[in-house]
């Protein structure tokens, strides 16, 4: 019963196989090889996106923060959602790669604001003029951190604002086939047609062994990126075992099948919390649900092996039994309906004992 993260979960087993297949012999280094350049290929054509460029890292943090390093430059100000992952997972690294960008938190339901509190934020940022950081770039997660999806209407809705003050805008993509297989749109419908100037393309929560993607869709940024990258030390000299990894996920669909058995699961999940008096307390529309529950109940699904995270940090450990404290649970693309049975199972017992 494992819905800690989806970080946790296996290597997909024909991701697995790709990378067994590219440790055959030698090949050049540093991205220079034939599987690192149809990997960037199949990217760029499931984003229908022929002129963007590509370039792949091994963890979602250095992909964001060296993205927003191309857009937005040391005076700048990012605006993001303040539960978005660049303001509150990533220790400052979106601060260290823009030389000292201020992050302006934003407020909305479910991680996502409106385009009118953007709106209001960006005209109220600078009333000093140079004595204050300037407007540069916007960001948006997608999936949210607390598991809504933004459809591309509301995307494009975020990118009219963003670019009608001379902003670009980045999405945070790090579970974003989740979003896809829920919405049944293509990836470029859902972002640069919406809007989206930079994406990261996460893999390594939705089966991957650890590669992420950061697509520029103006390639004219293209050449920073990969300055940028190699300058902070991430330019893997063994390209080939990340191209590997995307080019098995991209191929015939397999990102899109992971990611939508991951939504089914939460989706399982969330019906049977809801029936059991503990509705989703977000929309369900990816493969997370936060829920909350009695002290009690906690303890006695611990008891039972379940492992899921409280939210935001763990509670103290001494409280009232019948304290209502709220948890995550995520799925994976190898989260089985045995774990979710069994979940549901141990949460019914839980229920009953205290009958």
């Amino acid at each position: 019963m494992w819905f800690e993260s989806d970080n946790g979960g296996p290597v997909a087993p024909a991701v697995m196989a790709a990378l067994a297949a590219a440790n055959d012999g030698p090949a050049p280094a540093y991205g220079a090889d034939a599987l690192t350049a149809g990997a960037l290929a199949r990217i760029r054509a499931a984003f229908e996106a022929p002129a963007a460029a590509v370039h792949l890292v091994a963890t979602g943090t250095a992909a964001n923060a060296l993205a927003l390093g191309c857009l937005c430059p040391p005076w700048g100000t990012v605006y993001c959602h303040a539960a978005a992952h660049i303001a509150t997972d990533e220790c400052g690294a979106p601060e260290f790669y823009t030389g000292g960008a201020k992050l302006r938190l934003l407020e909305g339901p479910s991680g996502k604001f409106s385009p009118g509190d953007l709106a209001c934020a960006i005209a109220a940022t600078a009333p000093a003029g140079v004595h204050n950081t300037q407007p540069a770039a916007v960001s948006i997660t997608n999936p949210t951190e607390a598991g809504a999806v933004w459809t591309p209407g509301e995307v494009a809705a975020i990118a009219s604002v963003a670019h009608q003050a001379g902003l670009r805008l980045h999405m945070d993509g790090a579970r974003l086939a989740n979003a896809l297989a829920r919405l049944g749109c293509s990836p470029a419908d859902l972002t640069w047609r919406a809007g989206v100037d930079v994406l990261t393309l996460g893999g390594t929560k939705n089966g991957l062994m650890g590669a992420e993607a950061v697509i520029l869709f103006d390639p004219g940024l293209g050449q920073e990126f990969a300055l940028r990258r190699k300058r902070g030390g991430h330019l893997p000299s063994k390209m080939r075992y990340l191209a590997a990894q995307f080019d098995a996920w991209l191929a015939d669909g397999l990102w899109l099948r992971l990611a939508a058995h991951a939504n089914a699961m939460a989706q399982d999940l969330a019906r049977g919390l809801a029936a059991a008096g503990h509705p989703p307390l977000h929309p369900v529309d990816a493969n997370m649900v936060f829920a909350a529950m009695p002290r009690r109940v906690h303890r006695a699904l611990r008891a039972a092996g379940a492992r899921y995270l409280f939210w935001p940090g763990d509670p103290p450990e001494a409280g009232a039994e019948d304290e209502p404290l709220m948890c995550r649970l995520v799925c994976s693309p190898a989260t089985r309906r045995e774990e979710v049975a069994a979940f549901l199972d141990a949460l019914s017992r839980a229920g009953d004992a205290r009958a």
